[in-house]
């Protein structure tokens, strides 16, 4: 103790600033705009932008889309419906282009 502080409490009042600081500096990069961890806004694509999807199906309406996806849902095939500049595509991995193909026209 120097002239009657608790040096333990003092310091260790401290360390509530700190980590106060600390969370704030993880919330400002967090929701920093262009650098985010948080999910961005969507934005549309040509068809061809979706990495290792490839289309199978180009419905006319999302209606007819959601259709078809949850007849490859019911085979058990994970599809993807998404709005592109050319109008609604419907997606599957590589992988599964084959069979959603035979399950699409059955």
């Amino acid at each position: 103790m120097l002239g009657g502080i608790n040096n333990g409490l003092f310091l260790s009042s401290f360390g509530g600033f700190f980590a106060v600081g600390l969370l704030s500096l993880i919330l400002i990069w967090a929701f920093k705009r262009g650098k985010s961890v948080i999910e961005r806004t969507p934005s549309v694509g040509k068809e061809d932008e979706y990495g290792a999807l490839v289309v199978i199906a180009s419905p006319n309406n999302h209606i007819e889309g959601e259709l078809l996806r949850l007849k490859l849902a019911t085979s058990q095939i994970k599809a993807t419906l998404a709005q592109t500049k050319d109008g609604p595509r419907l997606y599957v991995f590589e992988r599964d282009e084959k069979i959603a193909r035979a399950v699409l026209k059955s």
